[in-house]
């Protein structure tokens, strides 16, 4: 049996995460890059040790997609929305989030919540990743090579997704031509 259950936060509640956020983001100015990663992985790595409920496992996840994001070199995440993700991180890893972690099934409530928020506050950066690593991985698979072996970057993938749309353009337009629904009049293109 499974229960679904709402939370409302107000703005006072937002308020506590969002003064986490503002800490966690103090913490990336002070603090090396490769530490807060490191802190975010011994986390996850605390939280597989854990009997942990769903809710709260399945949230978790993100973090490994938040990570990935700021180390892949190819995607290049750009300066402001990598402190972003950084600052999520650090807040993740802090000792000093809203509810000590050491507490039993709740000490990872307030990271669920925060996950939560930020996977919401990231969405477009991390559906731009995912769709970079599934464009990247079919490149690989394409060319016959590891992906890990192969340097593509998120220029690249821009570029790719840009000749995509032209194409898909062009074909839309042939498709009405080759239908009968309307010709060109003006001028031909293609």
């Amino acid at each position: 049996m499974s229960l679904d259950i709402s939370i409302s936060l107000t703005d006072s509640d937002l308020k506590l995460f969002i003064d986490g956020i503002k800490g966690a983001q103090k913490t990336v100015a002070n603090e090396d890059e490769a530490a807060i990663i490191a802190a975010a992985r011994k986390l996850l790595e605390q939280s597989h040790s854990s009997n942990l409920p769903d809710f709260v496992s399945t949230r978790l996840k993100h973090l490994n997609t938040m990570i990935a994001m700021v180390e892949d070199k190819g995607f290049a995440l750009p300066d402001a929305d990598r402190n972003n993700v950084l600052a999520a991180l650090a807040y993740f890893a802090s000792p000093d989030d809203l509810l000590p972690d050491n507490i039993p099934i709740l000490g990872f409530l307030d990271d669920a919540i925060m996950i939560e928020l930020c996977v919401r506050e990231l969405e477009h950066e991390i559906e731009a990743y995912c769709d970079f690593r599934k464009w990247r991985d079919n490149e690989a698979s394409r060319r016959g090579v590891d992906h890990a072996g192969l340097m593509l970057t998120r220029v690249e993938w821009a570029e790719a997704r840009r000749a995509q749309a032209i194409e898909r353009m062009h074909r839309n337009r042939e498709e009405s031509y080759a239908s009968g629904r309307w010709a060109p009049v003006l001028f031909r293109v293609r």
